[in-house]
């Protein structure tokens, strides 16, 4: 069966037609509202915390089917910009880069990350034995999403979601292994600085997708962007109607 799912505005433009044969309008469709009596208390109608009362809540599907080749090729230049998407993050993501010749300013051989999750700088350097120091984490993971949703996708709308910059941070490799497919009730950055911001992008990546959570992951959203009622979704997101009044 094919599936059309909301994506990003800046993949929609893009990628609507080449990768899941959507029209715009079905890809956007209708965001839900929000009754002003459904918002937890201090957050405004389209924070992070708002929008996490609107994913819907079931069980964890089996992962019984998962394969990562079900999301297309890792990292294929989906924007075609002529670099592939692990470079494209590295680029947006570091700092003092020193770029390979003859690339045309796609790969990065060198460079500095401000590593969200430990809040520690990284020094990058492109090899058999130390690029996996910065590793490319799926914000949420590809086998999380398997099992909340993105079963019932076709393969182009899964490649889309693999690939996306929204749900894609260069972090501190080691934190991404220990994360695993975690959600935000089996994981969080160590970096308290970084949770609210980080939970933000999750549910704004679970909202643009129409993934659902669990209720033991809705209430560690909450819990967590409670601490910060105001935090905005990322730039990318899909953002929520603005709250109708309720009759």
């Amino acid at each position: 069966m094919h599936v059309c799912v909301p994506l990003p505005v800046a993949l929609v433009l893009g990628l609507s037609v080449l990768l899941t044969g959507c029209d715009e309008e079905a890809l956007l469709g209708s965001a839900p509202a929000v009754t002003a009596e459904a918002l937890p208390v201090d957050a405004p109608p389209q924070s992070a915390l708002a929008t996490a009362t609107l994913l819907p809540v079931k069980g964890r599907a089996p992962k019984t089917g998962y394969d990562r080749d079900l999301y297309g090729h890792a990292w294929k230049d989906v924007d075609r910009n002529g670099c592939d998407t692990r470079n494209d993050i590295l680029r947006r993501d570091l700092t003092e880069q020193v770029l390979k010749d003859g690339t045309n300013g796609c790969v990065v051989l060198a460079g500095t990350l401000a590593d969200p999750y430990s809040g520690l700088p990284i020094a990058f350097v492109r090899g058999q034995a130390t690029s996996s120091d910065v590793q490319i984490d799926h914000v949420v993971a590809l086998s999380d999403s398997w099992q909340k949703g993105a079963q019932q996708w076709d393969t182009p709308t899964r490649e889309a979601f693999a690939n996306d910059p929204l749900n894609l941070l260069a972090a501190d490799g080691p934190l991404n292994q220990q994360k695993g497919d975690g959600d935000t009730a089996t994981w969080l950055p160590p970096n308290d600085a970084f949770r609210c911001a980080y939970v933000a992008r999750q549910v704004g990546v679970k909202y643009t997708y129409g993934l659902w959570v669990t209720q033991a992951e809705r209430d560690a959203m909450v819990r967590v962007l409670s601490t910060c009622p105001t935090q905005p979704l990322p730039a990318g997101a899909l953002q929520p109607a603005q709250p109708v009044a309720a009759p």
